[in-house]
């Protein structure tokens, strides 16, 4: 099927950015601290707080905005001292950063298969990679659907291991209850890239309880310097002094940015709903064609809906390929979540992978294909998508 020139054609993403979030950013050109300041400040403030106050029994959030989810996920790793010699697991079913950051570190990355079900990360799979030298564990809660952490982490606790959540896709996701981000893992890493639930252009935040690994991570974000910027212009009294304390890197988030995030994550709850009804008329839609829709969380759980992706069943007439030119061809875009690190030049060559090592991420992989899901989609739009997919596949 061929669409008209005429006819707008539908991006896979669109970030949703309104008034307010200009408004803020105009303020903060206006006031002269464009850098990492009190926009940033409250920016991390206000993300504690969304999160949610502790239970009396757990110790405070500490947030800590990054230029970067990538850079948020190499400070958490530092922090907790992994390094040459270590290993660290992860799903083969994530984008490279998940795993290049232990690299960063000197250390190994072991590369698990994912559930079929789910697509996360499979707890099984970790616990037969565990080695004396494995280290830490990182999850990723894939298209926003929360990986099995009731059966990993306490894996984890039994074997010694930390846990670094790459929550990249999973604001607001909940797991048992609980938001992402104050379950009982040593850190988690949320990204605000532009297509992610919501953004600040380019950006993270990295959340943890343990305070010490807080001050680690608060000093190499920023040179290894023991005192913020911030603090040291902005005093009452001469306090240019400073010590660098630690070789560290440039990882922090501008003023700039966190103006955006400031008003995105008052919208957070809304934007999630929006892509649940989305996702919603795509699983009706789809509900009689050779497909399989995505995973349902839990009872009680929420999906955060940052991808929608669809798995083409062993019937369908066209293979995915097929579909995503079909798709274009009618001015749809879409994407692939994603190709498999396994598959890559650098980690299968350096790490001898074979596909057959992961038989579900590469069965997922040669059927999979994430449609276009945004806040800023109308309903026509989303019938376009609906109609499209089923034209090509009914």
């Amino acid at each position: 099927m061929t669409t008209p020139p005429s006819t707008p054609f539908i991006p896979f993403a669109l970030p949703d950015i309104g008034d307010d979030e200009i408004a803020e950013v105009v303020d903060t050109l206006k006031s002269g601290w464009i850098t990492t300041g009190p926009k940033t400040r409250r920016f991390e403030e206000d993300f504690s707080a969304f999160l949610g106050a502790p239970n009396p029994a757990e110790a405070p959030l500490h947030a800590m905005a990054v230029n970067s989810a990538t850079a948020g996920l190499h400070l958490a790793l530092e922090a907790l001292g992994i390094g040459p010699g270590d290993e660290v697991i992860t799903t083969t079913h994530t984008f490279t950063a998940t795993a290049e950051v232990v690299r960063y570190l000197g250390a190994d990355v072991v590369l698990v298969d994912i559930d079929p079900a789910t697509l996360c990360i499979d707890v099984a799979a970790v616990e037969a990679a565990i080695t004396p030298r494995t280290k830490a564990v990182m999850p990723v809660h894939y298209a926003g659907l929360a990986a099995d952490m009731a059966a990993l982490l306490p894996l984890a606790r039994r074997h010694g291991l930390k846990v670094v959540e790459d929550a990249a896709h999973a604001l607001p996701t909940t797991c048992g209850g609980r938001l992402v981000g104050t379950l009982a893992s040593d850190a988690t890493v949320f990204s605000f890239y532009a297509n992610k639930t919501m953004t600040t252009g380019e950006g993270g935040m990295v959340v943890t309880r343990d305070a010490g690994l807080a001050k680690r991570i608060q000093v190499m974000r920023l040179h290894g310097i023991n005192r913020d910027a911030f603090d040291r212009f902005t005093a009452k009294v001469p306090s240019w002094y400073y010590e660098v304390t630690a070789p560290g890197f440039k990882y922090n988030l501008t003023d700039i940015a966190s103006a955006i995030g400031i008003h995105q994550l008052k919208r957070a709850s809304a934007f999630q709903q929006a892509r649940a009804d989305i996702a919603g008329r795509y699983d009706a839609a789809f509900a009689d064609l050779p497909v399989i829709t995505p995973p349902q969380p839990l009872p009680g759980n929420t999906h955060a809906w940052h991808l929608y992706v669809l798995r083409l069943a062993d019937d369908a007439k066209l293979t995915r390929d097929e579909l995503i030119d079909g798709l274009y061809a009618a001015g749809i875009g879409c994407s692939v979540h994603y190709i498999p690190l396994h598959l890559q030049p650098y980690w299968r060559d350096r790490y001898q992978l074979q596909p057959q090592q992961f038989p579900h991420s590469q069965r997922a992989y040669e059927r999979m294909l994430s449609l276009p899901l945004y806040t800023r989609m109308g309903p026509a739009e989303v019938q376009r998508v609906i109609d499209a997919v089923r034209s090509l596949l009914g």
